[in-house]
């Protein structure tokens, strides 16, 4: 079990811009040499071999476009290789995917190559807010795949479920919760303005931020553990020691499904739904064959195939999946999900990173 919250774990951690382990560095895998090729960059480990076997082989096979999976190293270290390849002219790999603060970042210098929709008529299956577009409205990215943090408890201690985030701040929370560490991936501003302010658009100003911050200033006793190392906060929340607080729902679902007494708990405000898109190089020399990937990527049917085989939630409506409701359940939820302010990661990082260490972390 434990291999597979590490494997699980590793896409996530390269997302958000953690250490990328030796494994995420490996050479690139070719799956058959042909004419036509294109280099893809994944999130390295368990993700990529995942990929490679479940996805990658029969995009060959149903289009005859070879492809070369690139492990990517964390987000921001590929997004500065990206960028100085593409002042080269070079592409270390023609589509990659990309978190969406990278994303903004990329769309800044323009290194994303727009996409052109009528190339990828299946984008019509597509979840509205994962289309990531340029100020001028072209499309800079599709979604690849997405995941959610949510509420979660040990069933042990609290025989009932929360239903609220609100929950958190409850007095008989005191010294139980686990919450990740940093202001740029908890997304714990978003969880504030959500349940407390009425939602996320209350973090437009500078005031609004900081009213969220004192509302999460008050959580503080509350807390144990400000966590970046996951698996110390999974072991903690299985063993009871740390009996609630923010997590992978996938992760907790395969915990549960191991017969830890652990659940994950979608709340009436939503999870929150993180993702990442995919993405072409400006520098790529194979916008065709990028075209015919990310089309193939946005089929209702190999978004079920990433559910089951890879844990993510869709990026396309779930009227047009096949996924029964238990496997819908255990990546994904009908509740309206709380979707970060990457915006705000991108534009005022380094006021949210002093509040924060002044408010929260200090």
């Amino acid at each position: 079990m434990s291999d597979i919250f590490n494997t699980k774990l590793g896409r996530r951690g390269v997302l958000a811009g953690g250490i990328a382990g030796a494994s995420m560095l490996a050479m690139p895998s070719v799956l058959r040499a042909q004419d036509k090729s294109l280099k893809v960059g994944v999130y390295g480990g368990y993700f990529k071999t995942s990929f490679d076997k479940n996805i990658f082989a029969d995009f060959t096979k149903a289009t005859g476009i070879a492809v070369e999976s690139v492990a990517e190293p964390t987000g921001e270290a590929w997004l500065v290789q990206l960028e100085q390849a593409a002042k080269a002219g070079a592409a270390p790999a023609d589509v990659s995917m990309m978190s969406q603060v990278a994303m903004l970042k990329g769309q800044s210098t323009n290194l994303w190559a727009p996409l052109d929709m009528a190339k990828i008529p299946n984008s019509k299956n597509l979840i509205e807010r994962f289309v990531n577009k340029y100020p001028d409205g072209k499309v800079a990215g599709i979604g690849a795949v997405s995941w959610y943090i949510t509420l979660v408890s040990n069933t042990d201690v609290f025989k009932t479920a929360p239903t609220s985030w609100a929950d958190m701040w409850a007095k008989d929370k005191a010294d139980k919760l686990g919450l990740l560490a940093l202001v740029s991936n908890s997304f714990l501003l978003e969880v504030a303005a959500k349940t407390f302010m009425g939602g996320t658009k209350a973090l437009d100003t500078d005031e609004g931020i900081i009213k969220a911050l004192e509302k999460l200033a008050e959580l503080k006793p509350n807390v144990r553990l400000w966590y970046r190392d996951e698996a110390q906060f999974e072991q903690a929340l299985k063993s009871g020691e740390i009996p609630m607080g923010q997590y992978y729902h996938d992760v907790t679902g395969l915990a549960a499904a191991d017969g830890n007494p652990v659940r994950s708990t979608f709340p009436k405000e939503g999870g929150i739904q993180d993702s990442g898109c995919w993405a072409l190089s400006r520098a790529s020399k194979k916008t065709e064959e990028a075209h015919t990937f990310i089309n193939y990527m946005c089929q209702p049917a190999i978004q079920a195939i990433l559910s089951r085989k890879v844990g993510t939630s869709p990026t396309v409506q779930r009227s047009l999946l096949d996924l029964s409701d238990k496997e819908f359940a255990s990546v994904s939820s009908d509740i309206e999900p709380i979707i970060p302010r990457y915006d705000l990661y991108q534009t005022k990082s380094d006021f949210l990173n002093q509040k924060w260490t002044e408010m929260i972390a200090g």
